[in-house]
């Protein structure tokens, strides 16, 4: 059993239960008027739902391997890569006003890719941007949600 894994999805279910919980507190609307605590009603329920269905995975697979109890080696860098992940979520937050749903939406796409383990820049660069373009025209030209402008002004 995998200990950093366990931890880092019981994290994000207890990440997800939080936001799930705050975004109540906001207007949640309908989907065709969504209000500011729908979006991240919606998100925290999928990111609870894909934890809970991480642990189940891991806590089944260690049921079907039994005679398996030996310490297995842990991947490097698990860890750092979820104190990364989290973070990189944290600064996209704090500045999503002042730069903007566009170009935010394009670097955390752009970091979270390298951290998870894209290498390839170009095709980081190009999801991303195509990802940041599909959102904006979803939310704001299909959905016409306000989010920030940013100083870019789209």
């Amino acid at each position: 059993m995998k200990r950093d894994e366990i931890i880092g999805g019981v994290i994000l279910l207890i990440f997800g239960g939080i936001t799930a919980l705050l975004s109540l507190q906001m207007p949640i609307g309908t989907f065709r008027a969504a209000g500011t605590g729908l979006f991240p009603l919606i998100l925290a329920i999928f990111l609870m739902i894909l934890s809970g269905v991480f642990l189940l995975n891991i806590f089944l697979k260690r049921k079907k391997e039994p005679g398996k109890m030996e310490l297995e080696m842990e991947t490097p860098g698990t860890a750092w890569n979820l104190i990364l992940f989290l973070g990189t979520m944290a600064l996209a937050t704090l500045f999503l006003n002042p730069l903007g749903y566009p170009l935010i939406s394009f670097l955390l796409m752009v970091a979270l890719l390298r951290i998870l383990g894209t290498r390839r820049w170009t095709f980081n660069i190009l999801l991303s941007l195509v990802t940041a373009a599909a959102a904006y025209f979803l939310f704001v030209g299909w959905l016409k949600i306000p989010l920030p402008k940013g100083w870019i002004g789209i």
